[in-house]
């Protein structure tokens, strides 16, 4: 038992380590910083007009749609470039497996293309 709680101890010191250091870069700035915010500070950040309307303003669930077809297609990429490389020793397995996933990722697609979800008016 105590030779697996010293194998973890380095891990533990690091976590701490990282903890203490994220505390501080949290609490140091408020405490030293100013807070005291002139008129330049609270103006237009950027755009250079005023803001208008709520903030809290409900989007097109278009956005939504468009944000997981992203997520999805940067997951399967994200799944695509170890499997290429370790494509030698997986074996045929492996690349029908992937293809398998493929032709299920290229249906879900075909699917919302041809139901109009990517159509923007």
């Amino acid at each position: 038992m105590d030779q697996a709680v010293a194998s973890y101890f380095p891990i533990i010191v690091f976590m701490a380590i990282a903890m203490v250091l994220a505390f501080i870069m949290l609490v140091l700035p408020m405490v030293i910083g100013r807070q005291k915010p002139d008129a330049e500070k609270v103006s237009a950040y950027e755009c250079g007009f005023e803001p208008f309307g709520d903030v809290r303003g409900k989007f097109d669930v278009r956005f939504y749609l468009v944000t997981i077809l992203f997520i999805i297609f940067d997951l399967e990429v994200a799944f695509l470039f170890p499997w290429a490389v370790s494509l030698h020793k997986i074996g045929v397995a492996g690349f029908w497996s992937m293809m398998v996933f493929l032709f299920v990722l290229t249906v879900g697609f075909v699917y919302e293309w041809k139901k109009g979800a990517l159509e923007w008016e």
